[in-house]
């Protein structure tokens, strides 16, 4: 995934203002305009890193005449204490950039670390790790780069680049259609998202039962996601949709529950896909510090 820079400045933009204010006044209380400092941001912990170029691009914002030179690019593997990049600039527009750019290193890096431990779990067995729409407001974009950077793979943007149709959307058709079974309650409502989505949008239906998996199967959606099912479930709906002869032609994806201590028992059960909020919305930031080198 590469990054827009016009979306990246913009967000960039908006951190510094709420960040910044009217101004940084405690370093403007204590340092001449053009007191010289060098600087380095170190890492405090083994972890992936990403966001390197955001950060630069958080100090060239604050001051264009910073020097910025990274010594890792994205998804390089970084140790306790090891160097990351060095600055150097005005003490003012150092200090105004640096806790925005270490806030933008850290949680993305958090990210990514989260995202390779996990995709690392499932080498070898062919399944992808996919993200989820779990994510803070406005900061989607840089956790779906962060996700590719661990080796994670982006799953729909919003609400408007595929159908996913969930357990709430299926109860409240129910309520609309008055229609009582689940079998062609789920038929009924993969032909009316065929009927009303352009042909190119792909479309994917949430199952709790294997019941409704098999209904799920009969109209052919593009994937079926199975939520909350044991392993053994899961090995049982790959089971029917061998029977129906439609592997390759449907993908399964698991949801719900997933950890770093499971994902290897599901990703070996035969489906393609797993999608896990957790590796935006559960994530420790990755320690970084900004420390001016004394000369």
């Amino acid at each position: 995934m590469n990054l827009d820079d016009k979306r990246v400045d913009r967000i960039i933009r908006f951190a510094l203002r709420e960040d910044i204010g009217t101004g940084d006044i405690t370093s403007e209380s204590l340092f001449a305009g053009e007191t010289l400092i060098d600087a380095v941001i170190i890492s405090r912990q083994n972890a992936v890193v990403c966001g390197a170029q955001i950060a630069e691009k958080i100090f060239k914002a604050v001051d264009p005449d910073i020097k910025f030179k990274p010594l890792v690019k994205d998804g390089d593997f970084i140790r306790v204490d090891q160097e990351v990049c060095f600055i150097e600039g005005r003490a003012l527009s150092i200090m105004k950039a640096e806790r925005t750019a270490l806030n933008f290193l850290a949680i993305l890096s958090g990210v990514a670390t989260k995202t390779e431990e996990m995709v690392d779990e499932i080498k070898g067995t062919g399944v992808h790790l996919y993200d989820t729409r779990k994510t803070v407001p406005l900061h989607r974009y840089l956790e779906k780069y962060a996700v590719t950077v661990g080796g994670g793979v982006n799953h729909r943007k919003g609400l408007w680049d595929m159908v996913l149709i969930k357990d709430n959307h299926i109860r409240a058709y129910k309520m609309q259609e008055g229609i009582k079974t689940s079998a062609e309650l789920i038929k009924k409502v993969i032909r009316q998202a065929k009927l009303k989505v352009q042909k190119n949008i792909k479309i994917e239906i949430e199952v709790e039962t294997l019941e409704e998996c098999e209904a799920a199967l009969s109209e052919q959606p593009d994937v079926v996601m199975l939520d909350n099912m044991s392993p053994e479930m899961v090995k049982k709906a790959v089971g029917i949709r061998k029977k129906m002869d439609l592997e390759g032609k449907v993908l399964f994806e698991v949801s719900g529950g997933i950890t770093i201590e499971n994902i290897r028992d599901y990703a070996e059960t035969g489906i393609e896909i797993i999608s896990s909020g957790s590796i935006t919305s559960n994530i420790v930031p990755v320690d970084f510090s900004l420390e001016i080198v004394l000369k």
